[in-house]
């Protein structure tokens, strides 16, 4: 059915510039962020002519999202919904035929691959299978796919009734008793009770799924001790079919007793009804990811890192001849770090997304001679679909949410205006980049997002937001957990540094956190926020908080006792209270060991010189502590230690913490909820007198 909600952005754009400046326009509150239609994963029909595509809305009432899949023509148009209000499906997926649309949905009881015809008609399902498939990958010829499943290792991968029964004795109602002999025991939200994620394809025969293959198997024929796709991110990027939809090529860590300090994904190469795999990567024993088939199937496209443990290196786009081995890097001196690749049908050139001075466009890479070319400017792209020579993508930016757009360049029209109802009462924060002389007079970027109603002739108080990571980017982005217009929504000034350390400005720049957690980005935060006021007479340079998430929360913590006496109040979101501790008790141990330089019982003096409860003396600044119980990454007890630290030392401050949230808070009430705790913390320290 058509929609009105997704019309082109032509016949909305009149009505959504005047509402921008209307006076009756409302401030924008994290309710209304929760509620904004959030679009994903577009894919371009194989005819070229119509472009398939996710939107997530907000069921406040059930506290979650549901997902839907909708087409539009490649042109623009009217928007057609192909999924049912209130059915979450995922991943929709053309046929190479064109015929029907694949997608992930749980309403049979489990996650299973499903197919509606695009003729018309009831959606069928495809597979039925004991286990929840929790991603796919269709084959170029639409006769097999391959798909990931939850693998109990005390199990045949093949006997997936054993692995769900496993499953369901592990669930009721706590798991207790449990014995490990190695790490990792849990990793990021979840205890690890013997489960691994195995890659397997199936035939497709007259819409019903066959028998599977295994396929993440090693060079005996024995399931690989790991997880293909990779935990807890990992999806079916991770994969890929070769062009003759013989073989497939997939990436995975070799688990053993080193997973937990481990970065060494391989790519491995499978051909079907071989029972055993190559792996093509061996000799890097850094992180290899990613494959991407050349349009003839004789070469390899794929990510590496060149340093071993370190999860922030610059991701190098390898070239491997499958015939030979040999293995040639392209376009060496493109110094930025690639998202996924996508490969042109005429095999000669490459596209991806990568952080890029405070925006994330998207490139077009020549294989050959390695030249690369800019193909989008402000904003953020997501979801790069390539067909023939048709582009579809997905782009944002601080005031906007995600639309979908067709082209590049001159060219690039958005043909969706997926919130032009919702915003049309809204009013939001306009966005400016500036810079300034750093660490070391280096340039530095930040980001400014003024308050709404905005009048130069008042002056604003000050939300100072410091990204995680580290090695990350507060950029053009409109973004679900940190967006700074919710601040610009309450009447705050929005500022966020790319500080030393952050992505998208050379890999120099990135690797120069690493060890000086403490230095180089509080001095860039210092005096990008010196930069900052005396570039802008309107901000209120006396009323300011700081406030972060993650390593953005281990900064809160520093700044508490090495910047004292700047901020009125400080919120700190999963952040990091004890260095050493975090070391011991984090998942993933690779990060902490680089960042340290090695592992804690030989860095004690590097792990202490920036560690934030050293400083625990000089707090005096009224503090908001947020914690997630479910956050395995930094755990919820450095929350509790930095409340207790402050109560103690009888400070102003308050906790919050989420019993059902990881590091991350992700249910829409609890979203609104943290919205509104940190703002009010904002209104009491920094509302004048």
């Amino acid at each position: 059915m058509k929609h009105p909600l997704f019309k082109p952005l032509a016949a909305l754009s009149a009505a959504l510039s005047l509402a921008f400046v209307a006076q009756s326009a409302s401030a924008f509150t994290a309710e209304d962020l929760v509620q904004l239609r959030r679009l994903s994963d577009p894919r371009i029909a194989p005819d070229g002519q119509s472009v398939l595509y996710g939107v997530r809305e907000t069921d406040l009432a059930a506290n979650k999202g549901i997902n839907s899949l909708w087409t539009i023509p490649f042109t623009g148009g009217d928007a057609r919904r192909l999924t049912g209000a209130g059915q979450s499906v995922s991943a929709g997926r053309f046929s190479p035929d064109g015929k029907f649309v694949y997608f992930l949905s749980a309403r049979s009881g489990s996650n299973q691959l499903w197919r509606l015809s695009l003729s018309g008609g009831e959606a069928e399902q495809v597979s039925d299978l004991p286990l929840d498939i929790s991603n796919y990958s269709l084959a170029p010829n639409g006769k097999s796919v391959a798909f990931a499943l939850e693998i109990f290792q005390s199990c045949e991968p093949l006997n997936f009734t054993c692995s769900r029964d496993a499953a369901k004795a592990k669930e009721a109602p706590i798991p207790s008793g449990v014995v490990h002999d190695k790490l990792f025991i849990r990793h990021w939200d979840s205890w690890q009770l013997g489960a691994r994620s195995q890659l397997f394809v199936a035939p497709i025969t007259g819409g019903k799924l066959g028998a599977a293959e295994h396929v993440s198997v090693d060079a005996n024929g024995k399931a690989l001790d790991g997880d293909a796709p990779s935990k807890p991110d990992g999806d079916d990027t991770e994969y890929a079919f070769a062009p003759d939809s013989q073989s497939i090529a997939f990436s995975l860590r070799v688990a053993g007793r080193t997973e937990a300090w481990s970065t060494n994904l391989d790519v491995y190469h499978y051909v079907l009804g071989s029972k055993q795999s190559k792996n093509l990567t061996v000799d890097n024993l850094a992180t290899d990811t990613t494959p991407a088939f050349a349009p003839k199937g004789d070469k390899l496209y794929f990510k590496a890192y060149s340093r071993p443990t370190f999860e922030a290196d610059r991701y190098r786009i390898m070239e491997l001849t499958l015939a030979n081995g040999q293995v040639r890097e392209v376009a060496p001196k493109w110094d930025r770090s690639p998202d996924g690749l996508a490969v042109s049908s005429d095999g000669k050139t490459l596209y991806t997304t990568t952080n890029h001075l405070g925006n994330r466009p998207a490139f077009a890479i020549n294989i050959a001679d390695g030249a690369v070319t800019q193909l989008t400017s402000a904003g953020s792209v997501s979801g790069l679909a390539i067909h023939g020579n048709k582009v579809a993508l997905l782009k944002d930016d601080l005031r906007t949410p995600a639309d979908l757009y067709t082209g590049v360049g001159k060219s690039l029209k958005a043909i969706t205006a997926s919130n032009a109802d919702k915003l049309q009462s809204q009013h939001l924060g306009e966005a400016e980049q500036f810079t300034f002389k750093g660490w070391n007079d280096e340039t530095v970027y930040a980001w400014l997002v003024k308050p709404i109603n905005f009048d130069p002739t008042k002056r604003y108080p000050i939300a100072y937001l410091i990204h995680g990571g580290p090695q990350g980017s507060f950029g053009n982005q409109f973004h679900y957990r940190w967006n700074p217009q919710t601040y610009a929504g309450q009447g705050f000034a929005a500022i966020m540094v790319d500080f030393h350390g952050s992505t998208g400005y050379g890999q120099a720049f990135t690797d120069s956190i690493s060890g000086d957690w403490g230095g180089k980005p509080l001095e860039d935060l210092q005096k990008g926020l010196a930069a900052a006021i005396a570039k802008y007479n309107f901000l209120d340079g006396d009323h300011a908080c700081a406030l972060g998430g993650s390593y953005g929360g281990y900064m809160t913590n520093w700044i508490a006792g090495a910047w004292p006496d700047r901020f009125k109040c400080l919120v700190t979101h999963a952040g990091i209270f004890d260095t050493r501790f975090m070391a011991y008790s984090t998942e993933e141990l690779w990060f902490s060991e680089w960042e340290n330089g090695g592992v804690a019982w030989d860095r004690t003096d590097a792990i202490e010189r920036h560690n934030p409860i050293g400083k625990v003396k000089e707090w005096r600044t009224p503090m908001l502590v947020i914690h997630g119980q479910k956050d395995f990454r930094v755990p919820f007890e450095q929350g509790i230690a930095a409340f207790t630290a402050l109560q103690r030392k009888g400070i102003d401050s308050q906790f919050l913490w989420y019993g059902d949230e990881n590091h991350w808070i992700l249910k829409p009430k609890n979203s609104i909820q943290w919205h509104n705790a940190v703002n009010a913390w904002l209104h009491r320290h920094l509302d004048a007198k």
